[in-house]
């Protein structure tokens, strides 16, 4: 086989994985695809010089796994771009720029809310370009390569039919609403967690293991920048921007300005589209389209030179109260959550690219300090543009909203807990309660028992097979009967969670105490009492003045852990978890060193191989004590991938910032 010949089989097989994968709509068999593999195989084991990033051989999905964490220096920093809050700031920045450069003009552009990566292409002397390399931004300096995750998003060109020896390309990689709804509904069917917005789905998808998980979660890319190139692409940003898209790259909306008031008109513009747009905006990008004249306009060490970004004010909108429905969670507590729809269209308010049709209400100071009643209309925002609240009353209602005297699940006369403004139904076979309570001790952040969400325990719990969170461990004994019963699922799906009830056995007892629901026992105080009794057992035992002497537990929390223990039908509970096989101990090598002895530690942004939980255990376990906010008392902050606000604070106040490997070093993890 001939080079070309090899190029041509390449561009033939992409062209089928595209129809496939992409489109579903293959146009030969699977018999013919696998031949067509095996040629190409062959011929890159006989010439494997031909081989490059692009190739199907590495795009298969789930066959080939990228190595985690392989940092890559950026040749050209990807530095932040600073932020503007106000109109007056921009004009003020346009105008100091056409006083020292008159006739410059500007590039407008929408501000994608995603996570940056950069491209590099390598010119193959044929009159275009193939892409070699893909890394994420990581601190600004060094990232990480994620090539193999790049190749399987669809609007990434792997060749550009250009003709220069190099070429890289920075943007953003982001994820439309509609694969971000697509993947919540399918993990809401599956019973697992679903994401809070798009933005960190997609941070989270392009760092996955597994490119084919990548694929399926359907993220896509917009340029917006040439980081470096020939000349002729180095001088009109919007001139390079233009070749970069008649050769079949997606870049950035954006328009030509030359003056302050333009810029002006073009953000207004951009910030109309935000409710018509597929994907999220944060803001508009303003630049300078001379690259040359950049760097005369410095914005900091941290910031690119030349940029600005104007941030949006979040979106409010004036809705009318429907409905007020009561609830009870699975400490007992009443919820209160306000149902309504937009004053002006009569729907649910469009907010940040979604639809709103309900938001919390929290409990009833809430409720009475904002007038909150049926019929009254109120100011709708998201708060981080993310979760809807109210923010203050435009037209009081004819009644403001009473809380029931009777729990609305079980009937039991409702209780004032004292020194707040939360009402408890104290029933505790109450079956709101119950069936929240088993689903808490299920979820990720607790036992993790994978495919056992709250749809499927409310249906168990319903007809008899639960009724604490112990029996989750007796329903194997009962396989052929769930099975018959189709609660779970057939038997491919009802096995496949019993094995997963069966591995949370082996759970740490810092997920056990977390997941057994004691009010004000969050994972954070669930590692400090496990760390000082080191068993549930020792725990129960435990004084309500001792337990107040711990370093973060207050009395409120001892007594929340006193009152549980003190109750006959937990101690059972517990009992039989334990007989179970359930661990309720901790290991004895849990302490592994005193390297963070005395530190305060918070962690930020997505690490390459740790979670949150994970890095707090190894922190903890070598002597440090994890934090979930920056001040002046924090002695490191571990940043990872999209590090945010954290970050920004860190360094403000000197704080160390190291990033998972330089973590594991201090720890002798490695």
């Amino acid at each position: 086989m001939t080079f070309e010949e090899y190029q041509k089989l390449k561009d033939l097989i992409s062209r089928h994985m595209d129809l496939y994968y992409n489109q579903d709509s293959p146009e030969i068999s699977d018999a013919e695809y696998d031949a067509l593999m095996r040629d190409l195989k062959a011929a890159e084991k006989e010439h494997p010089e031909w081989v490059s990033a692009d190739s199907p051989t590495l795009r298969v999905g789930g066959s080939v796994r990228r190595e985690n964490g392989v940092k890559i220096g950026h040749t050209v920093p990807m530095l932040s771009i600073e932020d503007l809050f106000t109109k007056e700031e921009v004009s003020d920045w346009v105008g100091k720029v056409l006083a020292a450069y008159p006739g410059c003009r500007f590039s407008v552009e929408t501000k994608i809310d995603g996570l940056s990566m950069t491209l590099r292409y390598r010119g193959e002397g044929s009159g275009r370009m193939s892409l070699v390399l893909a890394e994420t931004r990581g601190d600004g300096y060094t990232g990480e390569d994620v090539t193999a995750n790049a190749l399987t998003i669809s609007s990434i060109p792997r060749t550009l039919p250009l003709p220069y020896p190099s070429l890289e390309v920075r943007g953003e990689v982001y994820m439309t609403r509609e694969a971000f709804d697509r993947f919540n509904r399918i993990q809401e069917e599956k019973g697992q967690k679903q994401a809070a917005n798009p933005r960190n789905l997609a941070a989270g998808t392009l760092r996955q293991l597994d490119p084919g998980i990548t694929r399926e979660r359907s993220l896509s890319f917009f340029a917006f920048n040439i980081q470096t190139g020939p000349d002729e692409l180095m001088r009109s940003h919007s001139e390079s921007m233009d070749v970069l898209e008649k050769a079949g790259m997606p870049v950035v909306y954006r328009e030509s300005c030359g003056s302050a008031a333009e810029v002006l008109d073009a953000i207004d513009r951009i910030g109309d589209m935000r409710g018509s747009l597929p994907y999220d905006i944060d803001g508009a990008v303003v630049k300078i389209d001379d690259i040359a004249l950049r760097s005369a306009f410095p914005s900091g060490a941290k910031y690119s030179s030349g940029h600005i970004a104007f941030k949006y004010p979040p979106e409010e909108r004036v809705v009318v109260m429907d409905e007020i429905v009561t609830d009870v969670g699975r400490t007992g507590k009443l919820t209160f959550t306000g149902v309504f729809h937009d004053r002006e269209t009569g729907g649910p308010a469009r907010l940040c690219g979604t639809f709103v049709s309900r938001a919390t209400l929290h409990n009833r100071d809430y409720i009475n300090e904002l007038k909150i009643g049926i019929g009254g209309e109120y100011l709708l925002y998201k708060s981080g543009e993310i979760i809807p609240k109210i923010k203050s009353c435009v037209k009081e209602p004819k009644e403001v909203f009473t809380p029931p005297e009777f729990c609305p699940k079980c009937g039991s006369r409702l209780k004032s807990e004292p020194g707040t403004a939360d009402i408890l139904c104290l029933n505790s076979a109450c079956p709101a309660q119950i069936s929240r309570n088993i689903s808490y001790f299920t979820s990720v952040g607790c036992m993790n028992i994978l495919g056992l969400g709250e749809t499927i325990v409310d249906e168990l719990v319903k007809e008899g097979y639960l009724s604490d969170c112990a029996g989750i461990y007796r329903l194997r004994e009962r396989r052929d009967e769930l099975v018959r019963a189709g609660i779970i699922g057939k038997e491919k799906n009802t096995d496949k969670i019993l094995d997963a009830i069966e591995r949370s056995k082996e759970a740490s007892p810092v997920r056990l105490l977390t997941g057994l629901g004691i009010r004000n026992v969050g994972p954070s105080a669930a590692g400090t009492l496990m760390k000082k009794y080191r068993s549930l057992e020792a725990l129960a035992a435990a004084g309500e003045e001792e337990l107040t002497s711990l370093e973060d537990i207050g009395p409120t929390t001892a007594r929340c852990v006193r009152d549980y223990f003190s109750d006959p039908g937990n101690l059972r509970l517990i009992e039989e978890l334990k007989e179970a096989g359930v661990v309720t101990d901790m290991p004895e090598e849990e302490s592994a060193g005193d390297e963070l002895a005395g530190m305060t530690v918070a962690v930020t942004g997505t690490l390459p191989t740790l979670g949150r939980r994970e890095a707090n255990e190894m922190i903890e376990r070598h002597g440090g004590k994890p934090t979930g906010s920056v001040s002046s008392k924090t002695s490191l902050l571990v940043a990872g991938e999209a590090a945010g606000s954290k970050l920004t604070k860190a360094r403000e106040l000197g704080v160390r910032v190291i990033d998972e490997d330089e973590l594991r070093r201090i720890c002798n993890e490695n």
